[in-house]
């Protein structure tokens, strides 16, 4: 496979970086898992479910080792472990890594082709260096996502977890392969980071964009509300909601008032494309509700289909997980793990013509192959066997 020969040492929790190494290890690469005594506070995701799923969709493809890094002889067995390998990933605080000597510049000295892959959660630099945050506030709120995520006199909704932690691990894998890449020139490792912050900026691009020009949208929202008719969401004759987006207002609209049988808006000035239509812009979106409103999801579907209108239907996520065209494309995949409820998981979302994903095998216990792993780092059975009575290893 095509990171087989890669040796991976995840240090991170939760979900971010985790996430990053996932899309490695489902591609080949041997990922070790290290987990501080009792385990890492992401297995309490899963609210004491037996299957961890959480766990078991961030964590698979993996072996695990428990090792109390807060101690002398810990961080020695994991300097051990870095000297011999491609990649580590890690979020703890650049407090936390000074503290235990383990800045790049203090790991590049015992493995100078290693990638040091970080994310933090506001940057390196700054007031907020230190600050700590989860996606819903270093992604979502930091960075003005949820400025958009209300209607006019409502306060944002909360964001679902995890959205921005998967998208900030596709950008740390990027940045591990352009890592990669530049050792396979250069034959040197390098520091990589981002940041829940960096990423959701970035994601948000599109309406940060304008406000640097003096164009602020979401202002304006606050003022007026959702204002425009055409990219919107409708309340169906079932209890359904439909996005309706046209782009092409001029060409689209006409086939809109066919869908929606409303002839007579053909002849009213006030909905004529595209200014009166847009001066008139709350009337057109009652309209549109109401005619949406006597039709039931299914037909207002298949009419937007034959007069090719972009639409989609708002999913519900349990029939997300059961949606036959990601299945098809192996989006959705079957998971072996032994385990209650985990007969599913996610593939990573990325295909490439010559190479195929691993099939996702359980999450490890906590300790399960510390053992195994270490030995195989060198260590010595003898030594395994008194850091394991002295607590600084466990094995399952």
């Amino acid at each position: 496979m095509l990171f087989s020969d890669l040796k991976v040492i995840d240090g991170a929790s939760f979900l971010a970086g985790p996430c990053a190494a996932t899309i490695l290890s489902d591609f080949g690469a041997d990922v070790i898992k290290i987990e501080p005594p009792g385990g890492d506070r992401h297995r309490s995701i899963a609210a004491g479910h037996p299957s961890e799923h959480a766990w078991q969709l961030t964590d698979r493809n993996r072996r695990g080792v428990c090792l109390d890094i807060a101690t002398e002889e810990g961080r020695s067995v994991l300097f051990d472990m870095l000297a011999q390998a491609d990649v580590f990933v890690v979020n703890f605080s650049a407090g936390q890594m000074k503290k235990f000597g383990m800045e790049w510049e203090d790991l590049r000295k015992i493995n100078p082709r290693l990638i040091y892959a970080d994310i933090s959660a506001y940057g390196l630099k700054g007031p907020d260096a230190e600050r700590k945050a989860f996606d819903l506030t270093g992604f979502f709120a930091r960075t003005g996502i949820l400025d958009w995520m209300h209607e006019k006199d409502e306060p944002p909704v909360v964001a679902p977890g995890g959205v921005g932690d998967h998208a900030t691990a596709m950008t740390l894998f990027g940045g591990i392969m352009m890592g990669l890449y530049q050792r396979e020139k250069t034959g040197e490792g390098c520091f990589v980071n981002t940041s829940l912050a960096a990423a959701g900026t970035w994601t948000n691009g599109l309406n940060l964009q304008p406000v640097l020009a003096g164009i602020d949208n979401a202002a304006r929202r606050d003022e007026e509300g959702w204002s425009n008719p055409m990219q919107n969401i409708y309340t169906t004759a079932d209890g359904r909601h439909m996005f309706i987006a046209v782009q092409n207002i001029p060409r689209d609209w006409p086939k809109l008032v066919n869908v929606l049988e409303r002839p007579e808006w053909h002849d009213d000035e006030r909905l004529q494309p595209v200014k009166p239509l847009f001066r008139n812009r709350f009337r057109t979106k009652a309209l549109i509700a109401e005619a949406v409103a006597e039709i039931e999801s299914a037909e207002l579907s298949r009419r937007l289909d034959e007069q090719g209108i972009v639409h989609g239907l708002v999913k519900r996520n349990a029939e997300v997980v059961e949606d036959e065209q990601l299945i098809e494309n192996g989006v959705i995949i079957p998971f072996d793990s032994g385990l209650p409820g985990t007969e599913k998981t996610f593939a990573s979302p990325i295909n490439l013509s010559t190479q195929e994903q691993r099939a996702p095998s359980r999450a490890p216990n906590v300790g399960e192959h510390s053992r195994e792993v270490l030995a195989e780092f060198g260590i010595d059975a003898a030594t395994i066997d008194r850091l394991i009575a002295a607590g600084v290893v466990v094995q399952e």
